[in-house]
């Protein structure tokens, strides 16, 4: 699914940013729910087919089966590119036993253009097509659990005002500068995902936090490491004031 709301997020002093895939409703239940319906309507059709849905929740190689799927290929990012949206999309998948037709395996059109490696604010694409996790934003803050002092003092100063994910290399990539717009509702911006205050985020409770993304991708980051994230950001602020 395209993701691409057109929204740009706001910059200023004392704001933090959040990847755009974060802006709106949590994918993961919004694409379950399609690809869900997708799935009754086959096993209607055809009773004795197996199937069972992904989101992002499996041990799937989704990049991959997409790139083969003809639906896009990986860049140097190791995102998956479309021609039509860009990187701007979220996988997800039905697996079957229904025999069907196959699509020929998307082609790289990346070329020499290494934008998006120059553009990581930490190097984490260490080179073409590979990532260090270790050093990727997104990594940072949002699957890692340790506290301020267990990230290195060059990783946390590239953070910047990067509050959940990332999103620089996919921002300078030309396929994303000329991608498609989503026609799905569900991923337009929640209120105060383009501009998210620091001072407030500091301030919110475990329980405010509960209330206020329940159905967010932010939840993801959990209580703690979002308040990590968001004095990490006002830290680096005071140093580039």
């Amino acid at each position: 699914m395209n993701y691409n709301t057109g929204h740009r997020p706001t910059e200023g002093p004392g704001l933090g940013r959040i990847a755009r895939y974060a802006w709106g409703k949590d994918y993961h239940g919004v694409m379950e729910s399609r690809l869900r319906q997708l799935e009754a309507m086959i096993l209607e059709q055809v009773p004795d087919t197996r199937t069972r849905v992904y989101v992002d929740t499996g041990p799937i190689m989704e990049k991959s089966l997409a790139q083969q799927a003809g639906i896009g290929w990986i860049g140097k990012h190791s995102n998956l590119v479309s021609s039509d949206h860009g990187s701007w999309l979220l996988l997800g998948e039905i697996l079957t036993t229904l025999e069907l037709p196959g699509d020929e395996p998307g082609t790289d059109l990346c070329g020499s253009c290494s934008l998006c490696i120059k553009a990581c604010p930490t190097g984490a694409i260490s080179e073409p097509y590979v990532v260090d996790a270790r050093r990727c934003i997104s990594y940072l803050t949002i699957e890692y659990r340790g506290d301020r002092e267990s990230i290195p003092d060059d990783l946390a100063s590239a953070i910047g005002n990067h509050i959940f994910g990332c999103d620089d290399c996919l921002d300078v990539c030309p396929f994303n500068l000329r991608a498609d717009p989503s026609v799905h509702a569900e991923f337009l911006p929640q209120p105060g995902t383009l501009a998210p205050r620091l001072d407030e985020l500091t301030d919110f409770t475990e329980a405010r936090f509960a209330e206020t993304f329940h159905s967010s991708p932010l939840k993801r980051a959990k209580h703690a490491g979002l308040m990590r994230n968001a004095a990490i950001a006002q830290d680096n602020e005071s140093r580039a004031s």
